[in-house]
């Protein structure tokens, strides 16, 4: 596996009938053949295993070098296609033809948002872009691509995204198995996003659709106008959010630290939500589970949390310190609680090391945190002992509340104005918890 060795970023150019000519670092024992070697016969498939190819511009876009990372058309692309708007198949706009038998307008769409013909099959782009099919085939399929044969459907910018995962290998900034979690994470988050845009806020746009035009036709000019725009303000946040993760990182204490952190975690679960399942309508439940998203999401935003995922009826959220996730579980009581569309909500919080992998967060500290979401009471808060401990240490609230009134007295005494106590913690009975044994949860509550 090798990129050009120059170090111009350059692939082989192509033959003269536009195909690549192979890397001959990456097949030295096909370079003494002939021309053929590039495109087998029919009834001749290439040893190396298909890859997941795709049409999409997302494995470019992941990667973009100091450019901003997100390149092409990658505002709409990804796993999540035009299915039902247009005919794009939802596969990042592959589906294993040659595009003969394809829509017209599918077609129009797919090369509008990747900016680029079909034009290599999955053996001709890894040969163009020095890769071995094997590490092409992981690099796919990590991203959520299929597996679409040897069919004519990649373009310049696949070998591009092949190219650029390879060459951070052979550089040495990443080691194989790590470029293929970037891969894997890029291609699910950016397919999920995918997702909802064409779900949701297409959808919205062209719905009535304009007079005389079925929302098919609408969509084409509609992506032309939003393309551009979508995909500066992607690369926006993107970078905003990286700039915070960059610097949570390099404010940890020490190396260990960046990878097992103590933080706050807390669960959100909406109650009885299976039985509104039975009751309610889809699209009403669809509501009311984006509702509950959005409100969730904006409340632990503004309180200085961080959204880790969402899993319809219930909120994933981390915080840095106990205060923070604290404040924030109150306020999502208490703003659901005045909303009469919504059901009751409980909340569970344990405070510990944490491994973050991904973008998500896994260990003990998370799952106390769900266990204690599945026994808190409605409407109400629990946590674990060692947020308990962290809110008594930071002053956030008392160790008891008689050493609470009697520091009240005593300052009222000296003239002095009493400690600000934010919060109050009652202690609840121990109780056994399914995996982690015994455990003393403490209610939360806001002082008055």
């Amino acid at each position: 596996m090798t990129v050009d060795d120059t170090g111009s970023g350059q692939g082989t150019p192509p033959g003269p009938d536009g195909d690549p000519r192979p890397a001959e670092s990456a097949y030295p024992e096909r370079d003494a053949g002939d021309a053929a070697d590039d495109h087998p016969p029919a009834d001749e498939k290439p040893d190396e295993p298909d890859f997941a190819g795709s049409g999409a511009d997302s494995g470019a876009n992941g990667l973009n070098g100091a450019g901003g990372g997100l390149n092409g058309a990658g505002a709409l692309d990804g796993a999540g296609g035009l299915d039902g708007a247009g005919g794009l198949d939802g596969t990042g706009g592959l589906d294993g033809a040659d595009g003969a038998d394809k829509d017209p307008l599918a077609l129009r769409l797919e090369q509008l948002i990747l900016g680029a013909d079909r034009r290599y099959t999955p053996f001709q782009a890894a040969r163009s872009a020095g890769v071995s099919m094997e590490l092409a085939s992981r690099f796919w399929r990590a991203m959520g691509f299929p597996d679409i044969g040897q069919a004519k459907a990649l373009t310049e910018a696949d070998v591009l995204a092949l190219r650029r995962l390879a060459g951070l290998v052979e550089a040495g900034l990443l080691s194989e198995a790590m470029a293929v979690q970037v891969a894997r994470s890029t291609g699910q988050t950016t397919a999920r996003l995918a997702e909802w845009q064409i779900d949701s806020f297409l959808e919205g746009l062209t719905e009535p659709p304009e007079p005389g035009m079925t929302r098919t036709e609408v969509t084409y000019p509609l992506v032309e106008l939003l393309l551009p725009e979508l995909e500066e303000f992607l690369v926006y946040v993107w970078r905003r959010q990286l700039a915070a993760a960059t610097g949570r990182v390099v404010q940890a204490a020490d190396d260990e630290e960046m990878v097992d952190r103590r933080l706050a975690v807390g669960f959100a679960d909406l109650v009885g939500f299976t039985r509104l399942t039975r009751r309610m309508e889809e699209e009403e439940l669809g509501e009311l589970v984006e509702a509950f998203e959005t409100t969730a999401a904006d409340l632990v935003a503004a309180h200085g949390g961080r959204l880790i995922k969402t899993l319809g009826d219930e909120v994933l959220y981390a915080a840095d310190d106990a205060g923070t996730a604290a404040e924030i579980a109150l306020r999502l009581i208490e703003t659901m609680a005045n909303d009469e569309t919504m059901p009751e909500l409980r909340v569970g919080i344990a405070f510990g090391t944490v491994t973050t992998r991904m973008g998500d967060v896994f260990g003990t500290t998370v799952n106390l945190a769900s266990r204690l979401t599945s026994i808190a009471p409605r409407d109400a808060v629990l946590v674990d002992g060692a947020l308990a401990e962290e809110l008594v240490r930071t002053g956030d609230a008392p160790a008891s509340e008689t050493e609470a009134a009697a520091l009240a007295e005593k300052a009222e005494k000296e003239g002095e104005e009493p400690p600000g106590y934010r919060f109050a913690l009652q202690p609840m009975w121990q109780r056994p918890v399914r995996g982690l044994g015994i455990v003393e949860p403490w209610l939360l509550a806001r002082r008055g």
